[in-house]
């Protein structure tokens, strides 16, 4: 997998509104409200003051400039509901249009695309190299690059898009994907890989064979386990343009329709992806992880994704 969303975005968005209604609020009525109070009772306070001077009477310590000043101060303060409510605000919007337009944090819960990732993995994921999307609609509103094949991408998974997946492309609109007996061939051309030795998951004390693959331009590493069955357990969902793939007890060979992608985890007998669940809509698409910025469990795997 398969980072399991909470809308956040949603959680964020209202927060934005609650917090901006006050913060206007704020800006052009309380604000004003405390100025005019301020001046009110300093302009009053000055007054008494120079009232009893005249009549040749010391004014007590409340009227000193120290006290006028405290009191002009506490009039001007903001009270506690609007300290956490329009004093939030800029915060809550630069996170909200950072997160929404420049990159957005996920955490990686399982092993499905290991070696690459780790469970525990803390993610950064661009979110403009597609084009920049409105937040909740998902329209795009800017031209961007178009995903390619070996790409590592953050998407809502198209059965049920309250949840984030995050995969690596294989196929891109018009490619042919056959992947029989574990090997992956692309539109006829069998895809490079070489050994790079054996990955020990102390998970399920399994050892797996480790092999570079070149998908692309983007080299990485796949994991293999030679137990696992080549065909696709428990077989495939009746997912939209199931009639693209043909299964076999070998694996499968999968036509990616326009618009849409083919996308597998690293972990190869160890993920749920495409050839269980379908194509992902390229409207789908949340953006691409490029950084993992932290792993409590290890610091390792911090650095580029590949």
């Amino acid at each position: 997998m398969e980072a399991p969303a909470v809308n956040f975005t949603l959680l964020l968005f209202i927060l934005l509104l609650v917090t901006g209604v006050f913060w206007i609020a704020e800006k052009f009525r309380f604000s004003r409200q405390r100025i005019a109070a301020a001046n009110a009772a300093s302009t009053g306070l000055r007054a008494r003051r120079d009232e009893l001077h005249k009549q040749g009477i010391a004014p007590d310590a409340s009227l000193s400039d120290e006290q006028i000043l405290a009191t002009r101060e506490r009039l001007l303060r903001q009270p506690w509901w609007l300290e956490w409510t329009a004093g939030l605000f800029p915060v809550i919007a630069f996170v909200f249009l950072l997160r929404s337009f420049v990159a957005e944090p996920f955490k990686i819960p399982s092993g499905s695309m290991e070696p690459t990732l780790v469970p525990g993995d803390l993610i950064l994921v661009n979110k403009f190299i597609y084009g920049l999307r409105l937040p909740l609609v998902h329209e795009r509103i800017t031209p961007g690059e178009s995903p390619q094949r070996g790409n590592v991408i953050v998407f809502r998974l198209p059965k049920d898009p309250a949840i984030d997946y995050i995969k690596r492309i294989v196929g891109t609109p018009g490619d042919t994907v056959s992947y029989e007996n574990k090997h992956l061939v692309i539109n006829g051309v069998p895809v490079a890989e070489k050994a790079d030795g054996e990955w020990f998951d102390p998970r399920s004390m399994v050892y797996y064979q480790q092999y570079q693959e070149m998908l692309g331009k983007t080299e990485h590493r796949i994991l293999i386990n030679p137990q696992a069955p080549t065909y696709v357990i428990g077989g495939p969902d009746n997912f939209p343009h199931r009639g693209n793939c043909h299964y076999n007890a070998e694996g499968f060979v999968c036509k990616v329709p326009p618009g849409m992608y083919f996308v597998m985890g690293d972990n190869r007998d160890n993920s749920l992806d495409s050839r269980y669940w379908g194509f992902v809509p390229e409207r789908n698409i949340v953006g691409k992880a490029f950084f993992v910025w932290m792993n409590f469990g290890g610091l390792k795997n911090i650095g580029p994704i590949h």
